[in-house]
């Protein structure tokens, strides 16, 4: 059962014919691999998925697509378990009957997940993650036969095309290599023709010639009877492994079609909803001088890009998970390796060093801001000053009084509701907790403004207010980075927006170009000049 290459089930409808029989209908029968009808679930007000039915036939691949936010996760934890849906519902999984909701049911009737985050310990070797869950062989006085389990673990990789050094900790393996592993553990000891397995953006963090080594994977395992749920946002991905493809949006499945009959600009406007525009027009100008500069910047998934943002100037970034877009804002704070130059009015800044982008007042607003945004364990007062309390100290003394007095300043003009300055930010809402993290910089009047995803999980009130603040720290000389998968936000903020594809700049869209519909289509890689532009250098 060796890989063979991505090129026989779903061929792109505009570049040849795919191998699916549409012949075989919609409606489910007897043989289908996977079967949920109604499937609904609600987060208080929010209704998350709106009677969803979802119908996967034997040994295909099915793509399930969509924006964010349209049902997509909320479907899948429903199926692994995590979740439970608003009224009892039963899933049948190659004839066998399970609740929805229960997570030890969806295993026990063939349900396999591997996730983005692959659960796997990268300290452990292959054999000891195979192990995980499972157990080893044993002899004799509970003694592991190591042999035996090496042998099993080299036969599962086998299975998957691969033959790697089992005993090499997966740490030191390729990502394709470490999903190998893991998805060599969700279908051990079970017959593969009839299991059904969901791969949840398997190659998010891979780069290009590893995703064809997971195409490998995929044609293996569809070939050994597999069925094969593939989440992702790629939509070059999508046509080169999918038969079918379904395609949700705002907690409704829109619909299921054959790969190879479903064009390219058809399937974007399925996902977003309405026919997408086409507007072309050249990048905008920006008067101010440049004040961040970045050169050749590469990490792990940028590929050594050049951008410059002026004083006053919001220039927004978009891009799918693994393009490059969630690792820029870290790489030019320092919170990542970086290589490549960034200068900030002209000062070259040196690598992984937040302490010095501090100093020449760069802040940044992260992503995850419970983990790496607030302090938890501290007030609104310590989580508002932490960047820099200088401006309180006299030699030996600290003026608490002042710092009070400034921070209860900016709770009123941000509007943060907290009973009070010592008021535990963990006590505060998500979108108070973000306006302190953002008023935190804007206190001390930064020269640069880095944002990634600045609202996201905060209600549309908080969310006003942010944007608000945004636009008031650019009308007064800031340079403001944002790193958004809102692409409306994009459309709402942004002087101009540049499209990371695969580490590299895609194209660069003007204000009057950047609309989220234009952004959705050239993210997605279906924009009119997407497959011919490739604007490496950014600079208005």
């Amino acid at each position: 059962m060796g890989p063979r290459h991505a090129s026989q089930p779903g061929s792109d409808p505009e570049s040849g014919a795919g191998q699916y029989d549409p012949n075989r209908g919609a409606a489910a029968d007897a043989s289908d691999a996977l079967v949920a009808r109604d499937v609904r679930k609600t987060f208080g007000a929010t209704r998350a998925l709106r009677g969803v039915d979802l119908v996967m036939r034997p040994a295909e691949v099915l793509a399930l697509v969509g924006q964010n936010g349209c049902g997509k996760s909320t479907l899948v934890k429903l199926l692994a378990g995590f979740h439970e849906p608003d009224s009892a519902t039963q899933v049948e999984c190659h004839g066998r009957t399970f609740a929805l909701g229960d997570a030890a049911a969806a295993h026990a009737a063939g349900l396999r997940f591997v996730h983005q985050d692959l659960g796997v310990v990268p300290a452990l070797n292959t054999m000891d993650n195979l192990a995980l869950g499972f157990g080893y062989a044993c002899g004799a006085g509970r003694r592991i036969k190591w042999r035996e389990q090496n042998r099993a673990a080299r036969e599962a990789l086998d299975a998957l095309g691969y033959g790697f050094d089992v005993s090499v900790p997966l740490i030191q393996l390729a990502p394709v290599e470490r999903t190998a592993v893991s998805i060599a553990r969700a279908l051990q000891g079970i017959d593969p023709k009839s299991s059904v397995l969901v791969l949840d953006e398997p190659t998010a963090t891979m780069p290009r010639p590893e995703v064809e080594r997971m195409f490998g994977i995929i044609h293996s395992l569809r070939s050994a009877g597999v069925s094969v749920l593939y989440v992702s946002h790629h939509l070059n991905e999508v046509y080169a492994i999918s038969d079918r493809i379904t395609v949700m949006r705002d907690g409704e499945l829109i619909d299921t079609r054959p790969t190879a009959e479903l064009p390219r600009h058809e399937l974007a406007e399925m996902i977003v909803g309405h026919v997408i525009d086409t507007v072309t027009s050249e990048v905008s100008e920006a008067a101010g001088p440049v004040v961040l500069e970045l050169e050749k910047l590469a990490t792990s998934a940028l590929r050594g890009i050049d951008l410059q943002v002026r004083e006053g100037e919001i220039v927004g970034v978009a891009g799918l998970t693994g393009s490059g877009r969630e690792q820029l804002c870290d790489a030019v704070f320092g919170g990542i390796r970086r290589a490549g130059t960034v200068r900030v009015k002209g000062r070259e800044l040196e690598a992984m060093r937040p302490d010095l982008m501090v100093r020449h007042r760069v802040g940044l607003v992260p992503a995850d801001r419970r983990e790496l945004g607030i302090f938890e364990t501290m007030t609104l007062r310590e989580n508002f000053t932490i960047p820099d309390v200088s401006q309180y100290s006299r030699r030996l003394f600290f003026r608490h009084r002042a710092e009070r007095r400034d921070v209860e300043r900016l709770s009123r003009e941000l509007r943060v509701k907290a009973a009070g300055t010592e008021t535990g930010i963990d006590a505060l809402s998500g979108g108070n907790q973000q306006k302190v993290v953002v008023g935190r910089w804007l206190r001390l009047e930064p020269t640069v403004l880095l944002l990634d995803e600045p609202t996201q999980g905060v209600d549309i009130g908080a969310k006003a207010d942010i944007h608000q603040l945004i636009d008031h720290v650019a009308a007064t000389g800031t340079a403001v980075l944002v790193c958004s998968t809102d692409e409306a936000e994009l459309e709402r903020l942004c002087h101009r927006v540049i499209v990371l594809r695969d580490g590299h700049v895609a194209i660069q869209l003007p204000r009057s170009g950047a609309s989220a519909a234009r952004i959705v289509r050239e993210t997605l890689g279906v924009g009119d000049r997407a497959e011919a532009t490739s604007a490496r250098k950014v600079a208005p």
